[in-house]
């Protein structure tokens, strides 16, 4: 049965809970992003993986990770650009899967199990923008939680959509999120923050024409964004937009780094 009822779910469902980059220079991307956000690189064994790496914030053996980082698979190298792409956890990897289909979205990859870690599946919504599922086995020591405003963490993801109002239906449909406030940008229309457990967790809007396709991005938390368009700089990325101010009294960049991933940065201060 698919789990579309809200008193039905868990409390994690629909809550991000992991960042992944695919990239095509695993060396000079974890150099990029340590100068750039803080972050260490540790390298760990994945099964079926060469090589995966964590970045962490913070010291320690068992300090928070942000997320993960791995080359493109052989069957993914020169088909996709270098890319971030959010972990949403849900209840059941299999039923939410074919929620996304039945709502007409698309699987990308099928679900999978990862040994040690959990199921996993690649999906799209019905306008394309991609997300990893996730349903993760939880781990016998876990590492401290970083809080949203917590320096290196993600602090806010976005989403340019199809169109505002689909996506937003869609995505409270599958993961329960809902409607928190919009923020009126008048031609281009609303801005649409939404909440998961009654938390703020991120936006979405309708694409501009300048965003080629629908998509996530992801926002990672710096001190000072003048300081951080600077370190992007001095390390090879290239800033896209601002800095610009954002309700909420922030600061904000969009940018690529070196290999041409697409990310965002936000601080609390110039």
């Amino acid at each position: 049965m698919l789990q579309t009822a809200s008193n039905t779910r868990s409390a994690t469902h629909g809550k991000f809970i992991w960042c992944e980059l695919m990239t095509s220079d695993t060396r000079a991307a974890g150099d990029f992003y340590s100068a750039v956000v803080g972050w260490k690189v540790n390298s760990i064994q994945m099964p079926d993986l060469p090589s995966y790496y964590l970045f962490e914030m913070g010291e320690g053996e068992n300090c928070p990770g942000i997320g993960g980082m791995m080359n493109f698979p052989p069957e993914l190298e020169g088909k996709l650009p270098p890319n971030w792409t959010g972990y949403v956890a849900v209840d059941d990897v299999d039923e939410t899967a074919k929620e996304y289909v039945s709502l007409g979205g698309r699987v990308q990859r099928e679900p999978d199990d990862i040994p040690g870690i959990g199921r996993f599946a690649v999906v799209a919504d019905p306008h394309g923008a991609v997300l990893c599922i996730m349903t993760p086995i939880p781990p016998e020591n876990p590492p401290r939680e970083l809080g949203p405003e917590d320096r290196g963490n993600v602090g806010w993801r976005e989403l340019y959509a199809g169109e505002v109002h689909e996506a937003f239906d869609f995505y409270g449909k599958v993961f329960g999120w809902t409607k928190d406030h919009d923020f009126d940008m008048g031609p281009m229309g609303p801005y649409r923050i939404f909440a998961h457990g009654g938390k703020a967790i991120g936006g979405m809007m309708t694409r501009p024409e300048t965003v080629p396709m629908p998509c996530w991005s992801y926002y990672f938390n710096v001190e000072a964004i003048d300081a951080a368009v600077e370190r992007v700089k001095a390390n090879g990325g290239t800033v896209v937009f601002g800095p610009q101010s954002v309700p909420g009294d922030s600061w904000i960049i969009n940018a690529t780094d070196p290999q041409g991933a697409f990310f965002s940065l936000v601080a609390p201060k110039r």
